[in-house]
């Protein structure tokens, strides 16, 4: 079956194995010229700013620079993610869509203070609210029919078995750098001069909002170091 073959049996499951194999054999560069070129309607990419979103934002606008770049902002970003993605958008030049939970519905401060003592069911409502609505906003606004996102298999156990490309209630999913280790990462940046996020360099290995993102220590997880060690997922990125 050829790919163009391959792209009109969406619903097949067989379809996304023979895409994914195919997929395998090509760098992250490739895969987004590739989606960029073939996959259906307007394309977006996604990212949290965190530390080490240099690589696929410049991947990405290496391909297309005009690129819709959709940034959740959640009212509790740190401080250092927002001039990270100011420095960010002046140096790429990234064509910048900024989304923001609704006003009526987002949770105060002292509400967020106690989002550990609510556990699972608060965070997950907490990330519904402030994550997951405005990610499916943006989609919906930008008409979003392939979105592109940095997340890789080596970044969490949740994570360890995403393929490169997912079809979500019609709409696909590219993950680029599904396969890229740490090391990959580092490279990039090296060869390209490109800044990990500040925090970073101060022992945050994932970074998210400011009440759910914790230091690494010795002992800890990676996944340890968000939502208190209660969830590593916010559901964002298994919007449909």
């Amino acid at each position: 079956m050829s790919l163009p073959d391959l792209l009109t049996a969406t619903e097949d499951s067989r379809t996304l194995v023979a895409l994914n194999t195919w997929l395998r054999r090509l760098d992250a560069g490739e895969r987004i010229a590739w989606a960029l070129e073939s996959l259906p309607g307007e394309h977006a990419l996604s990212s949290s700013f965190g530390a080490q979103a240099a690589v696929s934002l410049h991947l990405a606008t290496r391909a297309r620079a005009d690129i819709p770049v959709i940034l959740i902002d959640t009212g509790y970003l740190f401080p250092e993610t927002h001039r990270f993605a100011e420095e960010l958008r002046a140096r790429i030049g990234l064509n910048l869509k900024i989304y923001r939970p609704r006003p009526e519905s987002a949770w105060s401060a002292a509400r967020v203070e106690g989002l550990a003592d609510g556990g699972a069911t608060a965070i997950a409502d907490y990330n519904r609210v402030h994550k997951v609505e405005p990610m499916r906003r943006a989609l919906a606004d930008l008409q979003a029919n392939t979105w592109i996102a940095g997340i890789r298999r080596s970044q969490s156990l949740s994570r360890g078995k995403i393929d490169f490309l997912e079809l979500r209630d019609g709409r696909w999913k590219l993950h680029p750098l599904a396969d890229w280790t740490d090391r990959d990462i580092w490279h990039y940046l090296l060869e390209h001069n490109l800044p990990y996020h500040p925090l970073w360099h101060e022992g945050y290995v994932s970074i998210g909002d400011v009440h759910t993102t914790r230091r690494w220590l010795p002992g800890m997880r990676d996944e340890d170091t968000r939502f208190f060690g209660l969830a590593r997922e916010c559901g964002l990125h298994a919007v449909g």
